[in-house]
Parts: C-alpha cells; sequence; structure tokens
C-alpha cells in the first residue's frame, strides 16, 4: 500500500499543515508585538515566541515516533511476526476481557523473557492497545522504537 494511501498518514500530514500555519500566525503575531517597542508588548511577544518554538519540537519528536514505529511495523511484517489479536470479540468487534487478558499476558511473557526487545515492546504496546489503554500502549510504542533505534546503532556499528 502506498503511503499516501494511508489515512493514518494523510491525517498527519494534514494536522502538522494546519499546525504549521498557526505557528506561522502565532510566531508573526509575537514579532509584530516584539517590534513596537512597547516594554509590555516585547515581554508578551518574547513569551508568544517561545510557544511555536515548543511546537516545532513536539512535532518533530512525533514525526520521529511515527516513522520509527512505521518502520518497526514494516520489519516485523516482512517476518511475518505483526502482532495479531485473535479471540473472541464482542458485538462491536473489540476482544472480549477474557481475550484482552490473555493477548497482554503472553506479550507480558515475552518482554519478561527478553527486556531488550522492541519486537516484544511492540506487541506489548499493541496488547495495551487491545485492551484501550492508549496511554500504556504510547509508552509502550515510545520504549519499542528507542530499542528499536539502538539496535539499529549497534547493528551499523557492527558492520563498520
Amino acid at each position: 500500500m502506498g503511503l499516501l494511501r494511508r489515512k493514518g498518514f494523510l491525517a498527519a500530514v494534514t494536522m502538522t499543515a494546519l499546525l504549521g500555519i498557526y505557528m506561522a500566525v502565532v510566531a508573526g503575531a509575537s514579532l509584530a508585538f516584539i517590534r513596537s517597542g512597547d516594554p509590555v508588548a516585547v515581554a508578551l511577544g518574547s513569551a508568544l515566541l517561545v510557544l511555536p518554538l515548543i511546537g516545532l519540537w513536539w512535532l518533530a519528536h512525533e514525526w520521529r515516533l511515527g516513522t520509527t514505529v512505521q518502520h518497526m511495523a514494516d520489519a516485523l511484517e516482512r517476518e511475518g511476526r505483526l502482532p495479531l489479536h485473535d479471540g473472541e470479540q464482542d458485538a462491536s468487534g473489540k476482544l472480549t476481557e477474557e481475550a484482552q487478558a490473555a493477548v497482554f499476558e503472553m506479550a507480558r511473557l515475552n518482554v519478561e523473557n527478553s527486556p531488550k526487545d522492541w519486537a516484544a515492546w511492540f506487541h506489548v504496546a499493541y496488547a495495551y492497545e487491545a485492551s484501550g489503554d492508549r496511554s500504556m500502549a504510547r509508552k509502550s510504542l515510545r520504549h519499542a522504537a528507542d530499542l528499536y533505534r539502538a539496535s539499529r546503532r549497534e547493528s551499523a556499528r557492527a558492520a563498520n
């Protein structure tokens, strides 16, 4: 499937463009305040200028995570190891609580056995997602991404 056909990617690009426009407007307003010369306006403009900088940092951080997660998913797909949550589902198509518990327990055991394995943490993240705990899913994906990038650096060093 082409990158431009993925709904998640298109949504991310759209939100990035909207955030970019917003940050440009805020930066423009803050510069106008700073140029006014009034001490209060200069202070307000300086404070407002920090917001686009924070926004840019956050945006770069999220894009880095998103691309890393996509690389991890592509690698797992090539190996036939993408997390599949087969189990009993309720009427809405979600896994039942028993199936969620079983999926999570298997993923947890894999992490316990291989705590430095990014793929195990990737599976834990999707187990959290299946159970509806998006906060922990995101934390687990961030940890998996950190481990993945570290393993890629080690592989690159070993190749040299």
